[in-house]
């Protein structure tokens, strides 16, 4: 169930309870739980350290984790000892009519995380497992809550439509240290650019001819990503948002053989680019005969697309650092403020 703030009401969590009791009596199993999922991916379920072969065999053969609602079947049950368990300290204990357990540490589930949510917890998981030390698996639990506590998203602005979606898709127990990651992380400033005034003047004989050879790389991209990536026809800074998520998502740069990137991919994705600067931004193309020479004039820059492109497609770390996201944005607050500013990009490479 999402969010877990549904259950922040204990009468809500009761019926909850009522409603797992009576699936328990009607349906016997070896053990149940309900808890927080990022939670649970923390304590390591549902392996817990075991091998593969070995937890497919024995299961929840013994108390590895207490969650906030748990039922231990009758073999778990004798496992640890009817008597023993009964006895355990928590906020409700109760034996079922064929023979599992019943056991609620908290009233709330949505408040797990809380100090004295998690002391309940640990006692509950020391008395039934004697073999723990209760400091010890108190400390775990609370190192687990600092893990989950909420981080608000301080990304950085121009790229943070694309950080939101890439934190979406991290495994939900790393996301608050992800989100954290993020915050302090900054892309690098885009250097694929020149001055206006150091352009390199188009060398072909046929400038509209090379334009729309410009224009066929792109249509590739729109080719290849218009299924997955249905905005990629449109060519707005958005629909370059949705290639660079769907690029990581997919891990493309170690999915695909570097030669077909080189050859196919780059070609396209710059060509793509250049034509986003061109539309959006009013940028004019300046064709060269060596692709990675091409170049967008915008204000008092040229940009190299493909240039770009190359170093976006290096890795799956570099969709990020050089995503075109931010190098449509650089370029569109660069028009914005008149052109002035740092100069001396590295220049084609």
């Amino acid at each position: 169930m999402k969010p877990l703030s549904f259950f922040a009401e204990e009468e809500r969590c009761r019926q909850f309870i009522e409603m797992v009791r009576a699936w328990a009596l009607r349906y016997p199993v070896s053990h149940a739980a309900a808890h927080s999922t990022a939670d649970r991916e923390l304590a390591g379920d549902p392996d817990f350290g075991r091998k593969k072969e070995v937890w497919h065999r024995d299961g929840f053969d013994k108390v590895y984790e207490v969650s906030w609602l748990n039922v231990f079947g009758p073999k778990l049950v004798e496992t640890v000892g009817r008597e023993h368990m009964l006895s355990t300290p928590a906020h409700r204990i109760e034996e079922l009519p064929n023979g599992s357990v019943l056991l609620v540490t908290w009233p709330t589930a949505t408040d797990f995380a809380s100090d004295k949510a998690r002391i309940a917890q640990a006692r509950a998981h020391a008395h039934l497992r004697p073999d723990l030390d209760f400091d010890t698996v108190l400390r775990g639990l609370r190192e687990r809550s600092a893990t989950l506590a909420p981080v608000e998203p301080r990304f950085h602005p121009d790229v943070a439509p694309l950080l939101a979606r890439v934190v979406d898709r991290i495994p939900i127990h790393e996301r608050q240290r992800k989100i954290a990651e993020f915050n302090e992380w900054r892309p690098p400033e885009p250097k694929e650019w020149l001055p206006a005034d150091a352009a390199l003047p188009s060398d072909v004989e046929n400038p509209e001819c090379a334009r729309e050879q410009y224009s066929l790389h792109g249509e590739h991209l729109v080719a290849m990503l218009h299924t997955e990536v249905p905005s990629i026809s449109d060519k707005t800074s958005e629909s370059l948002t949705d290639t660079d998520f769907y690029f990581w998502r997919e891990d493309f740069p170690k999915t695909r053989p570097r030669e077909v990137l080189d050859e196919y991919v780059v070609p396209a994705v710059g060509a793509h680019l250049g034509q986003v600067l061109v539309h959006h931004l009013g940028g004019q193309w300046i064709p060269r005969k060596k692709l990675m020479e091409a170049q967008v004039l915008v204000g008092n820059r040229v940009w190299l697309p493909f240039v770009r492109a190359h170093h976006y497609l290096r890795s799956c770390e570099s969709l990020l650092d050089y995503s075109l996201t931010q190098f449509f944005r650089e370029a569109e607050h660069h028009r914005a403020t008149g052109g002035e500013g740092k100069r001396g990009g590295p220049g084609p490479t």
